[in-house]
C-alpha cells in the first residue's frame, strides 16, 4: 500500500515529464506507422480530450483559469495533424484505418458520397470562417484594449494599495493577473492561426486522399466506383474524426476569448441575462401566436412556440415578484441589523491613522511603481531606519490621495492632524550648496522643506552640470522621505502610545525576562514606562537600549515615583548613548555654560507639579536669557553643528522647558551625563 501511494505522488510530481514525452510522441507519431487498433484509442482520446476543453471553457468565470489554452490548442491541432498523416498512410496503403473512420464514415455518408462531402465542407467552413475567424479578431481587438488599459488599471492597483484596500500581496497578485491577461489574449491572437491552418489542411489531405486513393486502387486492379466508393468513405470518414474535434476547441476558443468579466460561469450567466426580461419574451410570445392564426403558414410549430414562451413568461413573472419580496424582506433585516451595530460602525468611522501622508495629484507618478516610482518603499524602509536609529515602533504609515491638496503639495498627518506640509516638483531635483556661498544656477527658488535651507528645482539634464559646481542634488522621493523621517523623529514621543510600549516590551522580554518581571507590573506600569521613553524622545535620545533603561528603573523606582527624576536616572545610565553624536575626533566635546547667576535664577524660580517641574521665571529676564543663548551659540563652532549646553544636573530638566520653544534642536546635557573619559571643552558662557 505505502509503495502504491509513493508511485501515486511520483507520477503526479513527473507529470511535467509525461506531457514533455505526450509532445514528443506526437511528432514521433508523424514518421512511425501506426496499427488501426492504436489509431482509434488516439482518436477516441483525441475526442473526449477536446470535449473536456470545451466543458472546462463553459464552466470558467476568467480567461486566466485556462491561460494554457494557447499553448493547449497547439498541441491539440499538431495532435490532429499527426493523426490525419496516421490515418492518410494507412487509407493508401491498406484500404483501412480502423473501425471509428469506418464507423464515422458509414454514419454520415449513408451510401451517398456526395452529401458526405457537402457536410465535411460545411464543417471545415463553420469551423475556419465563422469560429476561428470570429475569435481571432476577439483576441487581438481584446490585446489592443487589454494593452491600452494596464496603466490605468496598474494606477487603479496602486491607489486601493495606498488606501489601504488591498495588502501588498493582493496588489502583486493583480498586477502579476493584469500581465497574464495581456499576454493571454496577445498569444490567443497568433494561437488561431494555428486552426485557419489546420483547417485548410484538412481540406487538402482529404482531396489528396480521394484523388490518390483512387488512383492506388485502380492501380492494384480495382475498378473506378468500387476505388472512389471504399476511399471516398474512408476518406470522409476520416475528415469527420478530425474535423468534429477541431471544431468542439473552436468552440472552445470562441467561448473563452468573448468572455467578459463575471463571477459567475456560461451557463449561469446566460440563464440569467436572457431570463432578465420577461416582457420580452411575452412579446415575443405574442408574435408567433399571431404567425400562428395567419393563413397558409403551419398553425402547430408557431403555436407550440407561443404557448411555450407564455407559459414561461407567466412563470418568470411570478418568480421575479418572488425575488422582489425576498429582497425586500432581505433589507428590512438588515437595516434591522444595522440599527443594532450602528454604535459599532460610528466608532470605525471615528477612528484615525497613527500617521499618514496625503499627496496631490501630480505627485502620485512618486507613487506609481509602473512609473518607475519607489515612494512605497522608501517609506517602509524609513519605519527600519527610526527602529535602528531611535528604537520606536513606527506604525505602518498611509498614503492617500487628496484632490484637496495642490497639485504638488503633500501634508504628512500624526493621528489626523497635519504637522508638516510642502511642495515638490515631481518631474525636476532640487540642488542645494552645502558650502552655504549660493552658488547660481538657473531653476526656480525654493526652500527645503526639512531644514528651511534655500534650494533651486532644476531640470534632470542640469544634474551633471549641478555635481560639476559642487552642489547637492537630490530626487523628488528623497526630500519628501527625508522631510517624513525628521518629522517622525522630532514627534517621535506622539508616536509611543501604549500599545507600542507594550510591543517593545514584549520583545525585550524575550531574551531579558528577569528585568522585565522585577519592574513590571510590581514597581512600574506599562503608561508610567510610556511617560519615561516618551521624555526620552521629547529631546531625541534613542530608547534602542531598553535593557539599560529598565535596569535603571528596577534600581531607582523604589527609591521615588517622581517620573521626571526617574528620566533624568536612566538619562545617567544612557551618557554615552546621548553623548555618541557630540563626541569629536579626539574625544572632547564642546560645550557652553550657564553663568552662575543664570543657574541660580533657573534654581530659585522652579516650581514643581504633578507634570513635573517648570521654569516660573519672568518674561524680562526670560527674554534676557534666550537672547544671551542665541548670541553665544552663534559664536561657537560645535561638532557635527550640534549646540550643545552643559548645565547642573538639578536644574536640567527645568532649563530645558525654558529654552525648548525657542531652541528645540539645543541638547541640554547635565555633568553626570558626560562619561568620564571624555574631555570637555567649554568655549562660551551663557551670561546675563
Amino acid at each position: 500500500m505505502g509503495l502504491l501511494e509513493n508511485n501515486k505522488f511520483n507520477l503526479k510530481k513527473n507529470t511535467d515529464i509525461i506531457v514533455a514525452f505526450a509532445v514528443l510522441g506526437i511528432v514521433l507519431m508523424i514518421i512511425v506507422p501506426l496499427p488501426s487498433a492504436l489509431l482509434d484509442i488516439l482518436l477516441a482520446f483525441n475526442i473526449t480530450l477536446s470535449a473536456v476543453v470545451l466543458m472546462i471553457t463553459m464552466f470558467t468565470t476568467n480567461v486566466l483559469q485556462l491561460s494554457v489554452f494557447p499553448t493547449l490548442l497547439l498541441v491539440t491541432t499538431l495532435l490532429r495533424l499527426g493523426l490525419n498523416i496516421s490515418s492518410t498512410r494507412l487509407i493508401l496503403s491498406e484500404g483501412n484505418a480502423g473501425k471509428i473512420i469506418e464507423a464515422f464514415g458509414e454514419f454520415v455518408i449513408g451510401g451517398n458520397y456526395v452529401v458526405g462531402i457537402i457536410i465535411f465542407l460545411i464543417i471545415v467552413i463553420i469551423q475556419f470562417v465563422v469560429i476561428t475567424s470570429g475569435a481571432g479578431r476577439v483576441s487581438e481587438v481584446s490585446a489592443r484594449f487589454t494593452l491600452d488599459a494596464m496603466p490605468g488599471k496598474q494606477m487603479s492597483i496602486d491607489a486601493d494599495l495606498n488606501a489601504g484596500l488591498i495588502d501588498e500581496a493582493m496588489a502583486r497578485k493583480r498586477r502579476e493577473d493584469l500581465q497574464s491577461e495581456a499576454d493571454f489574449y496577445g498569444s490567443m491572437d497568433g494561437a488561431s492561426k494555428f486552426v485557419k491552418g489546420d483547417a485548410i489542411a484538412g481540406i487538402i489531405i482529404t482531396i489528396i486522399n480521394i484523388i490518390a486513393g483512387i488512383i492506388i486502387g485502380v492501380m492494384g486492379g480495382m475498378d473506378f466506383l468500387q476505388a472512389g466508393e471504399l476511399y471516398t468513405r474512408l476518406t470522409i470518414g476520416d475528415g469527420l474524426v478530425s474535423q468534429v474535434p477541431a471544431l468542439l476547441i473552436s468552440t472552445a476558443s470562441g467561448i473563452l476569448v468573448t468572455r467578459s468579466g463575471s463571477s459567475d460561469n456560461f451557463g449561469k450567466t446566460f440563464s440569467r441575462q436572457l431570463t432578465a426580461f420577461p416582457v420580452a419574451l411575452g412579446i415575443v410570445s405574442a408574435v408567433m401566436f399571431f404567425l400562428a392564426l395567419i393563413p397558409g403558414m403551419p398553425m402547430f410549430p408557431f403555436l407550440l412556440a407561443a404557448v411555450a414562451g407564455g407559459v414561461a413568461t407567466y412563470l418568470l413573472i411570478k418568480e421575479e415578484q418572488k425575488t422582489k419580496e425576498q429582497e425586500l424582506q432581505r433589507v428590512e433585516e438588515e437595516y434591522t441589523e444595522l440599527e443594532k451595530k450602528e454604535p459599532e460602525n460610528v466608532m470605525s468611522l471615528i477612528s484615525v491613522e497613527p500617521m499618514e501622508v496625503e499627496i496631490g495629484y501630480g505627485l502620485i507618478p512618486l507613487a506609481d511603481e509602473s512609473t518607475g516610482g519607489d515612494l512605497l518603499q522608501r517609506i517602509a524602509s524609513v519605519r527600519r531606519q527610526c527602529a535602528i536609529e531611535m528604537g520606536i515602533v513606527v506604525q505602518p504609515i498611509r498614503i492617500r490621495d487628496n484632490l484637496q491638496l495642490k497639485t504638488n503639495e503633500y501634508v504628512i498627518k500624526i493621528r489626523g492632524t497635519v504637522i508638516a506640509s510642502a511642495e515638490l516638483m515631481a518631474s525636476m531635483l532640487l540642488c542645494m550648496d552645502p558650502s552655504g556661498e549660493n552658488t547660481q544656477i538657473a531653476g526656480i527658488r525654493t526652500v527645503e522643506p526639512t531644514f528651511n535651507l534655500p534650494a533651486v528645482w532644476i531640470n534632470k539634464d542640469q544634474r551633471e552640470e549641478a555635481e560639476i559646481k559642487g552642489l547637492t542634488v537630490v530626487d523628488p522621493t528623497t526630500v519628501m522621505v527625508t522631510h517624513l523621517t525628521e518629522t517622525i523623529k522630532a514627534h517621535s514621543y506622539e508616536l509611543l502610545g501604549r500599545q507600542e510600549v507594550q510591543l517593545i516590551v514584549e520583545n525585550t522580554k524575550e531574551k531579558y525576562s528577569a528585568v522585565v518581571d522585577e519592574l513590571i507590573p510590581d514597581l512600574m506600569t506599562i503608561g508610567e514606562l510610556q511617560k519615561i521613553l516618551q521624555n526620552l524622545l521629547r529631546e531625541k535620545v534613542p530608547i534602542k537600549d531598553m535593557v539599560t533603561i529598565m535596569e535603571s528603573l528596577a534600581d531607582n523606582s523604589r527609591l521615588t515615583k517622581d517620573l521626571e527624576l526617574l528620566t533624568e536616572y536612566v538619562r545617567f545610565s544612557l551618557a554615552r548613548t546621548i553623548c555618541n553624536t557630540i563626541i569629536d575626533e579626539d574625544k572632547s566635546i564642546t560645550v557652553v555654560t550657564l553663568s552662575a547667576q543664570i543657574e541660580e535664577i533657573v534654581s530659585a524660580n522652579t516650581q514643581k507639579s504633578i507634570q513635573g517641574s517648570f521654569p516660573a521665571v519672568d518674561p524680562d529676564t526670560t527674554t534676557k536669557i534666550l537672547n544671551s543663548v542665541r548670541d553665544t551659540i552663534d559664536r561657537v563652532y560645535f561638532y557635527n553643528n550640534q549646540p550643545v549646553i552643559l548645565v547642573s544636573p538639578n536644574i536640567r530638566p527645568v532649563f530645558r522647558k525654558l529654552i525648548e520653544m525657542v531652541f528645540p534642536h539645543v541638547m541640554v546635557i547635565s555633568l553626570n551625563e558626560i562619561p568620564n573619559d571624555v574631555e570637555i571643552k567649554t568655549e562660551g558662557v551663557v551670561s546675563l
